[in-house]
């Protein structure tokens, strides 16, 4: 049966895209395709930053270079197509291809998931235990906790992709979104589809609640571990360590809870993709903004690297100037 819709289901469909008619397709593909630049870019220095300055080799940081690799092919995964549906005519994606970018982003959102509330065990572990952090953090308890949150974001994909891509999709092939979100596919399919979305509805709340759940009870312990703190200096830099956390996470469940959690009622199809794009395509981007303009130890690395970086070009170009 599953091979017989699979089958039957192996044709195109149509993006819409984020805006169906665009006035002015070069203003949105100028303003994403700069957003997406800036994104990769900014992944792409954290990470850089991360592996060569010495003083971040710690497992917040090491916990940060992962969410950016995650962050690059999140990105990656909805905004090239996007870029090339402004541009061409045809908006076309293969039956093979919505499926593959169906499980990146369950992959990817879900792992974004668990290793944000990895991340606030972290900060935990960091301000209430400090002394004990070195053998509560180590470098096999850091690689577990990247490889749990990959697996535990893969569980995911493995599960809805394939029962979402076996529904039989017999009517219009115009899927009303930039990317291949199950919500927007699944309203073609010519079946009833309310019971997987009760299920399906019923698992992305377990996987918003389980990090969630780490992110509450860690940031409990931090504010009563901040509020009994003496030292306004060392309470205004438990605060510094954890306000870019905070902040990362807000914007990515905010979406995520709308998108996930709040009932159809609440849903539009104009709504789900302005959503959509600000986690998919915003987010990636202010992430490493957030951790990089309100951290001094990014900052102070990205100076030192600058630094090196500057003197060899001029000691590069003093020399081949001799020469001449």
């Amino acid at each position: 049966m599953g091979m017989e819709a699979l089958l039957q289901n192996s044709t195109n469909f149509v993006l819409i895209g984020l805006i169906t008619h665009p006035a002015f397709p070069g203003l949105v593909f100028a303003l994403v395709f700069s957003i997406f630049v800036v994104a990769i870019t900014a992944n792409a220095v954290m990470i850089l930053l991360i592996h060569v300055d010495s003083r971040l080799h710690t497992p917040m940081y090491f916990l940060l270079s992962q969410l950016s690799i995650m962050d690059t092919i999140y990105i990656c995964v909805t905004v090239p197509r996007m870029l090339q549906d402004l541009l061409s005519k045809d908006k076309t994606i293969s039956f093979l291809g919505c499926a593959f970018q169906i499980f990146l982003y369950l992959t990817l959102m879900g792992g974004e998931f668990f290793l944000l509330g990895l991340m606030a065990y972290d900060r935990y572990v960091a301000v209430c235990n400090p002394l004990r952090y070195p053998l509560l953090m180590n470098r096999r308890i850091c690689l577990f906790m990247v490889v749990g949150s990959w697996v535990g974001g893969s569980l995911d994909g493995f599960m809805l992709t394939p029962v979402t891509m076996t529904f039989p999709y017999c009517g219009s092939r115009e899927i009303n979104h930039f990317f291949c979100e199950i919500p927007a596919v699944l309203k073609l399919s010519c079946i009833d589809t309310s019971l997987y979305e009760t299920l399906m509805y019923a698992c992305c709340v377990l996987m918003l609640l389980i990090p969630l759940s780490i992110i509450s009870v860690s940031y409990t312990h931090i504010l009563l571990a901040v509020h009994r703190m003496s030292s306004a200096e060392g309470r205004h830099k438990a605060f510094a360590t954890c306000s870019s956390h905070m902040m990362v996470v807000s914007l990515f469940y905010g979406a995520a809870f709308y998108t996930n959690v709040l009932p159809h009622s609440y849903h539009t199809p104009e709504k789900d993709k302005v959503v959509s794009a600000f986690y998919t395509v915003l987010t990636p981007m202010l992430n490493p903004l957030i951790y990089s303009l309100r951290n001094k130890d990014v900052a102070a690395a990205l100076r030192r690297v600058l630094g090196r970086w500057v003197p060899s070009k001029r000691i590069q170009v003093a020399s081949m100037i001799r020469k001449n």
